[in-house]
C-alpha cells in the first residue's frame, strides 16, 4: 500500500478513536498511562504546567496541512527513504564494554538512540529497538535498518535517560524487554508512569524536571530546557514533560537536545552546565509540519554554538521518515553551516563508536544528492546574534 494512503487511513483512524474514545486503544499497553497521585501533584507543581498541561514559554505554531500535503505528494517525497541498504556496522557488547583510553565514547545506534561512555560510566539515550515510531505493529514510520547492536547483546548501563514520550524517543517493545536490567531511569516528570506500567520498578525510576539533576555513577545528569511536546495519544499530549540532558563527570561534559526548537534557555544552559566537548544535537524532521518543534541542520548549528559546544554531532536523521525533505538532507546542510561557522562534527555510521579526535575528518557513507545548502536557506545568517534577535524580535540572549 502506497506510504500516503498508510498515513491517511492513520489519521482518519486516530481521529475516530479520539472521538468515540475507543477503549480498547487506551488499553493498549503502547499508550502508556497517565500520572495519577503523587506524581501528578508533582507534575502540577512545575513551573511549566499550565492548567491541564505542561506547556513551552513561547507560543508554537501548528503545522498546516498544506505542509503535511507537501510530505506526502511533494517532489521530496520520493526521496525520504533510501533506496539502497545503509552500511550499518554491526556490534556487540563484548567489544563495546571496554572503556574508551580518552574517557569519551559516543556509539551511535541510529535516530536518537546512543551508548555514551563518559568518564568511567555508560549512558544509554532514548533506546528504541522497536521495528516502527509507532504504537502499530503493521503501520507507521519504520527502521530504515534493523539494530546494529541487539538488544540481549546491550552491555552494562549505568543509567537510561529519556528525553521525552514520543514513539521514536520511548518505545514500549523495548523497555517492555529490559525490566530486568539493573540499572536506574532518568526521565523527565510524568514518563515514570509510563515505565511502571511497562515493569519497570519504581525505585529504579527518577523523574525530574527541568534543571533538576541526579548523580549516577560519577556522572550528574541534569534535566535542561527544551521547546517541543509531548503524547503517546490525542488525548493525552502535553501530559508529560520533554527535555534536554546534560551529563557532566568529573573530566567531560556532553549535551544531548531532546527533541526542540531554538529557545533562549539554550544560552542559559551554557552558561549554568556549560561548555562542553561534545553536543547531541537533533537535527532531522523539519518542516512545516514541525513548526516550532524541530531544530533543523542550520538551528542545530546555532544551537550548539549557544551551548558552548566544542564538537557537534547531528542525531535524530537517518532512521525513520518524519519530515518533508530527502533522507540525506539533513547532513548536508549541517555539513554546510557547520563549515561556515568553524564548527567540528562527527558523522558516524549507524553502529560505529567515535570519539572526539575523529571529528577531524568527515565520513560521507551516505549517498550524494542534490539538496538545498544554507546559501539558498532564508533563516540562515553569519551571525548568531542577528539570527536570534530576528526570530525573538530581542536581543540575542
Amino acid at each position: 500500500m502506497k506510504r500516503w494512503l498508510v498515513r491517511i487511513l492513520l489519521g482518519g483512524g486516530a481521529l475516530f478513536a479520539a472521538a468515540f474514545g475507543t477503549a480498547w486503544w487506551t488499553a493498549t499497553p503502547d499508550i502508556g498511562a497517565k500520572a495519577t497521585g503523587a506524581r501528578l501533584v508533582t507534575m502540577q507543581a512545575s513551573p511549566q504546567w499550565s492548567d491541564s498541561a505542561f506547556t513551552n514559554a513561547l507560543p508554537q505554531v501548528d503545522g498546516a496541512m498544506t505542509d503535511i500535503l507537501a510530505k506526502e505528494f511533494g517532489e521530496a517525497a520520493a526521496l525520504q527513504v533510501p533506496d539502497a541498504p545503509i552500511p550499518v556496522v554491526q556490534r556487540t557488547g563484548a567489544e563495546l564494554e571496554a572503556r574508551p583510553a580518552s574517557g569519551l565514547r559516543v556509539t551511535w545506534l541510529g535516530h536518537s538512540t546512543m551508548l555514551i561512555d563518559i568518564d568511567d560510566a555508560r549512558i544509554l539515550v532514548d533506546p528504541v529497538w522497536g521495528k516502527r515510531a509507532s504504537p502499530w505493529s503493521s503501520a507507521g514510520p519504520a527502521r530504515f535498518y534493523e539494530m546494529p547492536l541487539p538488544l540481549s547483546e546491550l552491555p552494562p548501563v549505568d543509567a537510561v535517560i529519556i528525553s521525552h514520550d514520543h514513539y521514536d524517543h520511548l518505545d514500549y517493545e523495548t523497555v517492555s524487554q529490559m525490566q530486568d536490567v539493573d540499572t536506574q531511569w532518568l526521565v523527565p516528570l510524568g514518563i515514570g508512569a509510563h515505565l511502571e506500567r511497562w515493569g519497570i520498578p519504581p525505585d529504579r525510576i527518577t523523574e525530574l524536571d527541568w534543571w533538576e539533576a541526579a548523580e549516577v555513577a560519577g556522572i550528574t545528569l541534569t534535566a535542561t530546557p527544551a521547546r517541543h511536546f509531548s503524547g503517546r495519544w490525542l488525548d493525552r499530549m502535553a501530559t508529560t514533560l520533554w527535555a534536554g540532558w546534560s551529563l557532566k563527570g568529573p573530566e567531560h561534559a556532553v549535551f544531548y537536545s531532546g527533541d526542540t526548537a531554538l529557545h533562549p534557555e539554550l544560552a542559559d544552559i551554557g552558561e549554568r552546565l556549560g561548555p562542553f566537548d561534545l553536543t547531541l544535537v537533533e537535527a532531522g524532521a523539519y518542516d512545516g509540519t514541525w513548526t516550532d518543534v524541530h531544530l533543523g541542520p542550520e538551528q542545530a548549528v546555532i544551537a550548539h554554538q549557544m551551548v558552548g559546544g566544542g564538537v557537534m554531532m547531528p542525531v535524530h536523521w537517518g532512521m525513520f521518515d518524519l519530515g518533508n525533505h530527502s533522507w540525506t538532507e539533513p547532513m548536508e546542510r549541517i555539513l554546510a553551516a557547520a563549515l561556515r561557522q568553524g564548527v567540528p562534527v562527527l558523522t558516524p555510521r549507524p553502529g560505529a563508536s567515535v570519539e572526539l579526535a575523529d571529528a577531524q575528518a568527515v565520513d560521507r557513507w551516505w549517498p550524494s544528492i542534490e539538496t538545498n545548502t544554507v546559501e539558498n536557506d532564508p533563516v540562515w545568517s553569519t551571525s548568531v546574534d542577528a539570527v536570534i534577535a530576528q526570530w525573538w524580535g530581542t536581543e540575542a540572549p
